[in-house]
């Protein structure tokens, strides 16, 4: 087990440094290096930083948490109801005044209503991911724009996303000087209000 772990680890690291070779490899093809530049800069960037620190990007964000939390107190209204609803059957239950029919059309709503109640759960998150989709693509082609502006504006020949603790850590180091976010941000502001 111990050697799986460490063959699986050795394979990311691998693959971690091919990409690295990579990205290098291409970088000093760059015209950069053919024009006789001696030096290759390279900037650093957390994207997920950038819309959450950009006034709109704040706002986008403000506004995706408030449709889902409009969307979370309608289920839980519903969960409310159907527990209610749960309670009244199981008060018809033990009342032995209704008839079988009676129970069993009680029974039939009751699992008619819990389904529903799911499938709309269902249907909110996926909506809430579609939501949370477009908003990062929209967002990432405006980052792109604002990032090569700053880019070009500092020198910088590539700009790599650093990656986050949530998703992939990209970049393992670099000095502060290297890490455009807080440039990228103000630049962000500047042309998307």
């Amino acid at each position: 087990m111990k050697k799986m772990c460490v063959n699986g680890l050795s394979k990311i690291v691998g693959v971690l440094f091919i990409t690295g070779i990579c990205i290098l490899s291409v970088a000093f093809e760059q015209p950069a290096f053919a024009a006789g530049k001696d030096s290759f800069r390279v900037g650093v960037l957390d994207p997920q930083a950038v819309i959450e620190k950009s006034k709109a990007g704040s706002r986008a964000l403000a506004a995706l948490k408030e449709h889902a939390q409009a969307r979370e107190t309608v289920m839980k209204n519903d969960q409310k109801e159907l527990e209610s609803l749960q309670e009244e059957l199981k008060a018809a239950e033990s009342n032995s005044k209704l008839s079988e029919e009676e129970q069993k059309r009680k029974q039939e709503r009751f699992a008619q209503k819990y389904q529903a109640w799911q499938k709309q759960g269902q249907d909110f998150q996926n909506e809430l991911g579609q939501k949370q989709k477009d908003l990062v693509q929209e967002y990432m082609k405006k980052i792109e724009e604002a990032t090569s502006a700053v880019a070009a504006r500092h020198g910088f020949d590539v700009v790599i996303d650093k990656g986050s603790e949530n998703t992939l850590k990209i970049v393992l180091y670099s000095r502060d000087g290297l890490d455009l976010t807080n440039e990228v941000v103000k630049e962000f502001d500047r042309r998307f209000k």
